[in-house]
């Protein structure tokens, strides 16, 4: 029988190395409407070594629709040597089946853990050959966000029982392997349920350097998506279905479901497979970027040989004078993935300093450069805590919320042109809370200015306390006035209900970054005077007690872009404090 069955391995592999050699005119195709349960074929994919081997593929049962309409998804058993101690392995998606010596499809699906039998789900090749051609999105207009990757498929009543699963369980997309170069186990785990949802598993691997043969990808290679190069580098991997003159078709199912993008393509070279019981995966190094992803759909992955897209280039310094430690390298653009990215790269490039300390303050200074916009500025401080995670986590959450803002905006698509970080760390941890405030006057009249002082308890120092003073606005009202002596964060929070311009009412990109511009620090003491009295919210604009003949026109004139809210904040100042600054005190005066 081991002889029947490698003789048949050798005359399909006679017949797809024939197949091979005409790959610029296309394969041939077994159609979906020509496969019925029983029929055999084989597979092709890397184990390792760079070795494309085949396996033995055995027609279950076709499930239609199952993805949707008129996607159907063809049940398989696979059998080898490599399949019977790995089973189904991560990185394995896109792995070409041929019957008859024809392309039939590619192993694109699995079941959960701990099968006895390697089953898998093959997308059909029609359907994966379909996702060239879609359209690119309007210009200017943001696409709309595509569901996530990692779909699971429920089974039709009676199939389980037939392939000899348990009740309940579902297909999903094989895991694409996630190389990470130069990345800690504690920061890749700290944002592997991230990765998981898009569905990628970390792995080990690296980067090898580029040869001329990377772009000579064949059926059963492994190619590699870039999100991350430099410095530091991230990459996903696929095995390769087909070639059709520059087109490269992957995966067989969707990589994280974006449609239309620009991911560099690079040559991907398994090492080795490990084995688990659990969830076997590739491990994978990846080569020279040879072209670029440009379709990710529910059927497949397409890129295309030749110069790769642009990446947004990061320079980052961590640390101090002679000492700071310079890091450069390239992120992939995408609304969704960007901000993940660059967060995780900032925290391992501050992580990763020798000079690093946990229970020290951090100062994040930086810049994200917008093409045919002003710059967003970044500068705030951050003190370590007592929660279960790394003291420079909040720079890395403060950049990802800054880049989530700037992609996330309704009104174009941005153009990241480069990025600036710079991280320092300072002796100690550096915090005062404010501990309670007073008025040096309890009733003032317009325009003079009062005195607020405000007694601090800085962390493990003596106490002390500050004068911050501030003038009552002209137009303030007779009657009670009320004084809020904040962090940055509680006066923030406030003005998610009144009165400063809401990120929904701006007016275009250029509106949003000056907001984002003149956000509050965290090492500044705010002192803002509050009054009962209408505001008008407006685009980006505040417009405290404004006559209510006025909030009448600019609301007809206007309409949805103006909001009454019934508190004014008449004034604020704030004072540098070297040292971040947390609690609140609230405290009234009388205008007169």
């Amino acid at each position: 029988m081991r002889r029947l069955f490698f003789l048949s391995i050798a005359v399909s592999a006679a017949l797809v190395l024939a197949t091979l050699s005409s790959a610029a005119a296309g394969p041939q195709i077994f159609p979906l409407a020509r496969i019925k349960p029983g029929m055999n074929g084989v597979g092709y994919t890397i184990f390792s070594g760079d070795k494309i081997q085949p396996f033995d593929v055995q027609i279950v049962g076709i499930l239609p629709n199952l993805i949707g309409p008129k996607q159907d998804v063809v049940l398989v058993k696979l059998s080898s040597p490599e399949i019977a101690k790995s089973g189904v392995v991560a990185g394995m998606s896109g792995s070409p089946v041929y019957i008859d010596g024809k392309l039939a499809g590619a192993i694109s699906y699995k079941f959960g853990m701990f099968t006895s039998e390697a089953i898998a789900g093959m997308t059909p090749i029609e359907e994966e050959l379909a996702v060239d051609g879609q359209d690119e999105p309007a210009p200017g207009r943001v696409a709309k966000k595509p569901s996530q990757a990692s779909t699971r498929l429920a089974l039709p009543r009676g199939w389980a029982e037939q392939v000899g699963v348990g009740n309940g369980e579902y297909l999903e997309p094989i895991a694409s392997p996630v190389v990470f170069s130069g990345f800690l186990p504690s920061v890749i785990g700290r944002y592997s349920s991230q990765l998981e949802r898009y569905g990628m598993v970390a792995t080990e691997g690296g980067s090898v350097p580029a040869s001329p043969a990377d772009a000579e990808l064949k059926p059963g290679d492994m190619a590699g998506m870039v999100l991350i190069s430099g410095d530091l580098s991230m990459a996903a991997g696929c095995t390769v279905t087909a070639r059709i003159g520059d087109r490269v078709y992957l995966c067989g199912h969707p990589l994280f479901g974006f449609g239309n993008v620009h991911i560099p393509m690079a040559r991907g070279h398994v090492v080795a497979t490990l084995a688990s019981s659990m969830s076997s995966t590739k491990i994978m190094n990846t080569g020279g970027v040879i072209g670029s992803i440009t379709e990710d759909r529910l059927t497949g992955v397409m890129g295309r040989i030749g110069p790769p897209p642009p990446m947004i280039p990061v320079e980052l310094s961590v640390g101090a004078g002679a000492s700071a430690k310079q890091f450069h390298f390239n992120v992939m653009e995408n609304a969704k993935l960007t901000p993940l990215l660059v967060a995780m790269a900032t925290l391992e490039g501050v992580r990763s300093n020798l000079t690093y300390n946990e229970g020290t303050t951090f100062q994040l200074e930086g810049s994200i450069d917008i093409a045919g916009h002003n710059a967003v500025r970044l500068d705030n401080m951050f003190a370590p805590s007592n929660a279960p995670i790394p003291d420079a986590s909040p720079i890395a959450s403060q950049v990802e919320g800054v880049f989530a803002e700037i992609f996330d905006n309704p009104y174009e698509q941005p153009h990241i042109t480069a990025i600036h970080l710079t991280v320092r760390s300072l002796p100690d941890a550096r915090w005062a809370s404010i501990e309670s405030a007073w008025s040096d006057a309890k009733q003032v009249h317009p325009g003079e200015t009062v005195t607020i002082k405000v007694a601090m308890q800085p962390y493990r120092g003596a106490p002390f306390i500050r004068d911050v003073p501030i003038s009552i606005p002209l137009q303030a009202s007779p009657g009670p006035l009320h004084v809020l002596v904040s962090d940055a964060g509680t006066l923030d929070r406030i003005e998610q209900y009144f009165p400063f311009g809401q990120r929904g009412r701006v007016g275009g990109l250029d509106q949003l970054i000056e907001l984002l511009n003149q956000e509050r620090r965290n090492d500044r003491l705010y002192v803002a005077l509050l009054q009962t009295g209408p505001t008008l919210l407006f685009q980006d604009k505040r417009l405290p007690n404004i006559p209510l003949s006025e909030i009448n026109v600019l609301g007809q004139r206007n309409p949805g872009q103006a909001t009454v809210l019934w508190q004014s904040e008449l004034a604020e100042r704030s004072v540098a404090m070297h040292e971040v600054i947390t609690g609140n005190q609230y405290l009234s005066i009388t205008v007169k």
